[in-house]
């Protein structure tokens, strides 16, 4: 499967890795190779995790307050946003 980033979704993974970045040497480094085990698990099974709503689902992190919401598009899996759980839930409904 092919996985691709909506740009904003791609915006908000890169500024959380420069925050933790600057929080911790390395720790940005940690936070992309949680996205990164998170995207392995998107694509080996797909439909694993819950559907919040309109096909969107959603893949909890390890380890930080973030979550992989995506959608899968004719047989792509697009990352709507990777969110921080804490934080304006439904903001990213209007990217669909």
């Amino acid at each position: 499967m092919n996985v691709r980033f909506l740009f904003p979704a791609e915006i908000e993974m890169l500024d959380a890795v420069a925050f933790y970045e600057k929080q911790v040497a390395g720790l940005g480094d940690s936070f992309l190779s949680i996205i990164a085990v998170a995207i392995g698990d998107l694509c080996a099974q797909p439909d694993s995790w819950p559907d919040i709503g309109d096909g969107t689902r959603k893949r909890p992190l390890r380890r930080f307050p973030y979550s992989v919401l995506y959608h899968i598009d004719e047989g792509d899996i697009v990352i709507v946003a990777v969110m921080h759980q804490r934080r304006r839930p439904h903001y990213w409904v209007e990217r669909l």
